[in-house]
């Protein structure tokens, strides 16, 4: 499983998906948001701009994030 460290208190889902290197724009984050193909703590969530706090897991393709403060 990845990890992200948060610089500051959130990150948000479309950015965590970049940042994490599972997609390869925000383009393609917001699609694939959008589409429902991204999970948060297990429940599909289509919000690009969900914020993520310490603890939070994003599951897209088999792959996971887990978010650390």
């Amino acid at each position: 499983m990845a990890e992200i460290k948060l610089r500051e208190d959130y990150i948000k889902l479309g950015q965590a998906l970049k940042a994490a290197g599972l997609v390869d724009s925000g383009v393609t984050a917001k699609i694939v948001i959008q589409d429902g193909e991204v999970k948060v703590n297990g429940e599909v969530d289509t919000r690009r701009g969900r914020k993520l706090v310490d603890g939070d897991v994003v599951e897209y393709q088999g792959e996971s994030i887990q978010i650390k403060a």
